[in-house]
Order: structure tokens, then C-alpha cells, then sequence
């Protein structure tokens, strides 16, 4: 046998209490009869009330709550096996951990804000697969396509800016990688998610996008930081705090390039969007456009589906609580 709900077993403690109280009441009213009739006269009363079936009927409640907690809990005992199709659509989250994503002007740093938004994206997601790309200088498929949404929090924990040596931000490779995971899934399913602050210095990211749009992949661009802009903290080798500059020696200011992120979104029917420290934007942007996608079906699978027995004993809880008052607590006195 099985349990439904084995964490209702608290509700256990009501049977304790009525208990405690039955105790409690018995007791008091012995003291308040003491109090009210002389003590010669408690005998002759006593022997109108019945303590075992006074008793009786405290059990027979007990009981009658025990198996209410049991219906509560749900036992389950028997199954049958249940075909169970899963739908969903196909997400990719192409990520960018460049250096300039160590920028504070979003809080605590452009990408940890970006990895704490897609955390809190996974649990919205009922059947859809997800996948991840890290990219920089250049690209890589950190997570394939899955709905084990434990393994990919796994991979997405693991990503910084150092999972990718080489520098830059090459949007145009993450899109191509990207277009590799969608490879078995159907092209009017596909959703590809940007989250970068749109620093791109290598490929042409516009031919990119098309090449996705002709694959059926519709593309949504998240642009994170300030149009400001923000200098870089590193930590050099010594493990000192300082600032990323450029070749010439220069500090380094990053700047939210949103044009580039816009025209990307534009060419493909996509949509953009400028991530704040307030609101990051990806529970609506799923619910608003990626949902709304055509949900392909994935393979079936059979599982196990358990029967829910808590009749018998909210019937037997039912039958007890009633069978409870019709029992009296008074004997019969016979004439002498």
C-alpha cells in the first residue's frame, strides 16, 4: 500500500488533542460536580453515568478521526498503466559569458542577474524541452535539448566567464550552434532566447538570424545592462580587484548595444527586450509569445497510475462518528 500524501500524517496530532481534551474534560467535571453536590450524594449520581460507555463513545470518536486522517492521506493500493504523451516546444537559451557580462550596472552583475532569471524560467516550463549555449569569442552547446530541468540548473550553475577563453562576443556562432540543437525537433516549435548586452565583434549575426528564420526558429533577443554603460571588474592573477582594458592599455566602459539586439529580433518576428534589475522580462516573454507556439509531441511513455482508495475509510470515519451519539452514557436504573 501507498501513501498520497504521506507529509498529511501531521494531521495525526488532532487524535492527541482529543484525547488530551477528553482527559481534561473528564477531570473537570468531577471537580465542578464536587464542588456543587456533597460529597454523600456523589455515589448515588455516579451510579447514573455509564464511565464505560462514556469511554466508548470517546474511542469510538478517536477512531472516527483516525480514519478521517486516513481518507486525508489518500491510501492507494492496485494500478493500472496510463499511456502519458508529453507536449511541449523546444527552447534554447543562448547565453553570453563574455567579460563585459561581469558589468555592476545591473545588479549583482549582468550575468549572474541573466542566470538567476532563467532559474526562475524552469519551473514554468510543463513538458517543454530546454537547451543551452554559452558563447563569447566563440560558441558551445553546454546543455542539449532535455526535460531533465535538474541537470540543465546543473550546467547553467556551472557557467562563468571563464567557461570560454577566448574573448569577444559572437552572437552569429551562438545562433549556429543554437540551429544544431533544434536539429530533431519541428520547425514550428522552435524558440531561441539571446540574453547578451549585444557587444557583437565577430560574424555577421544578422545572416545568422535569417538562416534560423528560413529553419523556422522564431528568436528573442534580451538585452542586459544600460545603455550608459558600466566599466568591468576583473581580479587579476594576484587575486587584486581592477578593471578590464583594451589592448591599448585603455579602461574598458561596456554599453548595452540594444540596436544590433533589435534589428535581430525585427528580421525574424521575434521580440526584444531590455532586462532591469526589477524585471527581467523572461516569465512574460514565455508566456506571451513562447507558449503560444505550436506544441509538437514528444514520445509517449507509460507510467504507473495508482487507484485512490480513501472511500473505505471515510466511510467507515462516517459510519462511526454517526453510530457515536446514538450510544447513551446513562444507565438504566431499576426499581427497587
Amino acid at each position: 500500500m501507498r501513501w498520497a500524501c504521506p507529509e498529511r500524517w501531521v494531521w495525526g496530532w488532532v487524535i492527541v488533542a482529543l484525547l488530551g481534551l477528553w482527559v481534561w474534560a473528564l477531570r473537570d467535571r468531577k471537580q465542578a460536580l464536587s464542588h456543587l453536590v456533597d460529597a454523600g450524594l456523589l455515589p448515588q449520581l455516579a451510579e447514573q453515568v455509564d464511565y464505560r460507555s462514556r469511554a466508548l463513545k470517546a474511542a469510538i470518536v478517536m477512531i472516527g478521526v483516525l480514519f478521517l486522517v486516513i481518507a486525508l492521506i489518500g491510501p492507494q493500493w492496485g494500478f493500472r498503466w496510463q499511456e502519458i504523451k508529453r507536449r511541449g516546444v523546444d527552447l534554447v537559451i543562448a547565453l553570453d559569458v563574455s567579460k563585459s557580462m561581469l558589468a555592476q550596472d545591473v545588479k549583482p552583475s549582468r550575468l549572474e542577474r541573466a542566470k538567476l532569471a532563467i532559474q526562475e524560467l524552469v519551473p514554468m516550463l510543463k513538458g517543454d524541452r530546454i537547451g543551452l549555449v554559452a558563447f563569447a569569442g566563440t560558441s558551445f552547446v553546454q546543455c542539449p535539448l532535455t526535460v531533465d530541468y535538474g541537470a540543465f540548473s546543473l550546467t547553467l550553475d556551472e557557467l562563468d566567464t571563464h567557461s570560454i577563453p577566448r574573448g569577444g562576443t559572437a552572437i552569429a556562432n551562438a545562433i549556429r550552434d543554437s540551429l544544431k540543437v533544434f536539429a530533431s525537433s519541428a520547425p514550428d516549435s522552435r524558440a531561441l532566447i539571446i540574453i547578451t548586452d549585444g557587444e557583437s565583434h565577430e560574424g555577421d549575426p544578422l545572416s545568422a538570424a535569417k538562416e534560423a528564420a528560413k529553419q523556422g526558429v522564431k528568436i528573442f533577443t534580451v538585452g542586459v545592462g544600460t545603455p550608459e554603460g558600466e566599466l568591468v571588474p576583473i581580479t587579476d592573477a594576484q587575486g587584486n580587484q581592477t578593471f578590464l582594458k583594451d589592448r591599448e592599455g585603455r579602461t574598458v566602459k561596456s554599453h548595452l548595444a540594444e540596436g544590433l539586439l533589435q534589428q535581430i529580433a525585427l528580421e525574424i518576428g521575434g521580440s526584444y527586450i531590455r532586462a532591469t534589475p526589477t524585471a527581467f522580462g523572461l516569465d512574460l516573454l514565455y508566456r506571451d509569445r513562447i507558449a503560444a507556439l505550436h506544441q509538437q509531441e514528444f514520445e509517449s511513455t507509460m507510467k504507473k497510475q495508482y487507484e485512490l482508495r480513501f472511500q473505505w475509510a471515510l466511510a467507515v470515519a462516517l459510519f462511526l462518528l454517526t453510530c457515536e451519539p446514538l450510544i447513551s452514557d446513562r444507565r438504566r436504573m431499576v426499581d427497587r
